[in-house]
């Protein structure tokens, strides 16, 4: 009664120590055998479920599966029990063992599945917000170093020349003007289920000679060069190529220095467009923009399965170069 005893109460831990408890249930049964007194093999088979339901290290459960196995054998040679009660007793064990490991198992899968989803839910939010956060540094980012351009030159021209000045607060007024609309038009593309998004389609290589246009009026002296692109290009690519040229010529007003030279070319090489930007600046000491704008560039190259090379050149100024697949990274 005593080991019947303990194979009882070790039941108690076999959701916690299935192996162990496996082993005190099939000692004391195998204590017991011959004796014609306590019967444990009810408990083993609980400990055998146990094992397959909550052991986490296989070879354990076969080894002990065999080890019951042997101990019913055994049983039934010291006892009265006939070979077929000791043949379906093994079909029994093997079942009963097999049943909890697949419970186990499927419980696995799911728990996996679920750390996937979870993993995969929060790269698609940290992917959206570093999308975010590389079209509001873009969008505030250009308009606000314009505005501090004009602003500057308006300060500086007042009193000798007030209708410069005034010129230079329109530009201003225009520039925080562009801002607002393209901060709607983000807005409304990232809550298109309102009804009331903004349907004017992203910046693109055609709005480039605008944004030139924009530049050459804040003072900058720029060149744009448009070799052999035709346009009609994926729009995720013709947005990058927009965004990565606005980006570099913020930088050269930012950092460049007064009277910088810029040259902007977009041609295509093989299956990419290459957009260069190159300045003869030399107001900046070390990469410019080496913040979110260069970090803001690069993501879009790479999305798109190209590369960005930005740098000082050998003689002064410094020289950005994108390669931008064509399809778009398509597969």
């Amino acid at each position: 009664m005593l080991l019947f005893a303990v194979g009882s109460g070790a039941l108690y831990w076999r959701r916690h120590a299935p192996v162990v408890v496996l082993a005190v249930v099939l000692a004391a049964w195998a204590l017991t055998l011959g004796s014609g007194h306590a019967d444990l093999g009810g408990h083993a088979l609980f400990a055998l479920y146990a094992l397959g339901r909550y052991g986490s290290v296989e070879r354990w459960g076969h080894l002990g599966v065999d080890v019951a196995l042997v101990v019913l054998v055994l049983d039934g040679v010291t006892g009265d029990v006939p070979w077929s009660g000791v043949a379906f007793g093994v079909v029994v064990f093997f079942a009963v063992w097999e049943v909890g490991r697949r419970l186990r198992l499927r419980s696995e899968r799911a728990v996996l599945e679920e750390r996937e989803l979870r993993e995969r839910e929060r790269r698609i939010v940290t992917e959206e917000r570093s999308r975010i956060a590389r079209e509001l540094h873009d969008v505030v980012a250009h308009r606000v170093s314009l505005m501090t351009v004009q602003a500057g030159a308006a300060k500086t021209v007042a009193s000798a020349d007030p209708e410069a000045a005034a010129r230079a607060m329109g530009a201003v007024e225009e520039a925080g003007r562009q801002a607002l609309d393209e901060l709607r038009h983000l807005l409304g593309v990232l809550r298109p289920s309102t009804g009331s998004a903004d349907t004017e389609p992203q910046p693109g290589l055609a709005d480039l000679p605008a944004l030139v246009a924009r530049m050459r009026e804040a003072g900058l002296d720029v060149d744009l060069d448009i070799d052999g692109v035709t346009g009609g290009l994926p729009a995720r690519v013709e947005l990058s190529a927009y965004r990565i040229v606005q980006e570099c010529l913020t930088n050269v007003v930012k950092h460049a220095g007064p009277g910088a030279r810029t040259g902007v070319r977009l041609t295509t090489e093989g299956p990419d467009l290459v957009v260069e930007v190159r300045d003869d600046g030399s107001g900046a000491t070390s990469l410019p923009g080496a913040g979110h704008g260069i970090v803001g560039m690069r993501e879009r190259a790479q999305l798109l399965g190209g590369s960005l090379d930005v740098g000082p050149r050998p003689d002064g100024g410094f020289a950005a170069r994108a390669r931008l697949p064509l399809d778009g990274g398509a597969a």
